[in-house]
């Protein structure tokens, strides 16, 4: 099981929010790039990175950052997510060096265009599902919607779709543990790969994680305000996902 360190970036710095609210933020840095380079030299294997502000614009706005992040680290796969509405902007951040884009307002807005993305642009396309008590919610979880996530999730299986980024809404940023029943309840349910995202505190979750993650569809598992704040060594995390799953 793969452990990522997400980078969230707000006005151009890393910080981490409580159940994604924007007012509710504690800031870790002012240099992306050097925040990168503390968990790459950790042992990551992939990074997350969330535009922040792109999420309620609806457009990006940390691009610089992130695009400086892929030019220091060429061969470090990095998905993104956070504001990315169309094609273009797609098309932007592979040719800048990331390697996966996160579609998740506008997947669930207008599912076509997960089809359509996943088509131009194969291998590269993540749906990102975030959910509080299982309605999936957009807008930067501003809005919840009447979606479910395993309903939505069942729709983009035919389409090509590199994975679903499941977020509990609910854990994220409470280092109050994952939500193991409905993550181990979606990767069941579904031909896609699931990416865990939310409530990781400390080695107990990761071993929880990693051995829900046998026999099933989880692939991952992103974690932020723990390896920030210290109650997680993001090293020792990865080494004992990989323990767990039999990796050497």
């Amino acid at each position: 099981m793969l452990l990522i360190p997400a980078i969230d970036l707000k006005d151009g710095r890393c910080v981490r929010l409580r159940q994604g609210r924007m007012d509710d933020e504690t800031i870790f840095s002012d240099d992306p790039v050097e925040m990168a380079g503390r968990w790459v030299a950790a042992g990551a294997r992939r990074l997350h990175l969330v535009d922040l502000n792109g999420a309620f614009a609806g457009t990006p706005v940390n691009g610089d950052a992130i695009r400086a992040i892929a030019a220091a680290f060429p061969d470090l796969p990095i998905q993104v997510g956070g504001g990315i509405r169309d094609e273009a902007t797609i098309a932007a951040y592979l040719e800048a060096g990331v390697r996966y884009c996160i579609l998740g307002t506008q997947a669930v807005r207008e599912p076509a265009f997960v089809a359509r993305a996943c088509a131009l642009f194969p291998g590269q396309i993540l749906v990102g599902l975030d959910a509080r008590d299982g309605q999936v919610a957009i807008k930067g979880w501003a809005e919840l919607t009447e979606h479910r996530v395993d309903e939505l999730a069942r729709r983009f299986e035919d389409d090509g779709v590199g994975a679903i980024i499941y977020t509990d809404i609910g854990r994220d940023g409470m280092l109050s543990g994952p939500n193991l029943e409905a993550t181990r309840a979606l990767a069941n349910a579904i031909r896609i790969p699931v990416i865990a995202s939310g409530g990781i505190t400390d080695l107990d979750d990761i071993r929880a994680l990693a051995e829900a993650s046998l026999g099933a569809g989880i692939q991952g598992a992103i974690t932020g305000r723990a390896i920030y704040e210290g109650t997680l060594d993001f090293a020792a995390g990865q080494r004992l996902a990989d323990s767990v799953t039999g990796i050497r």
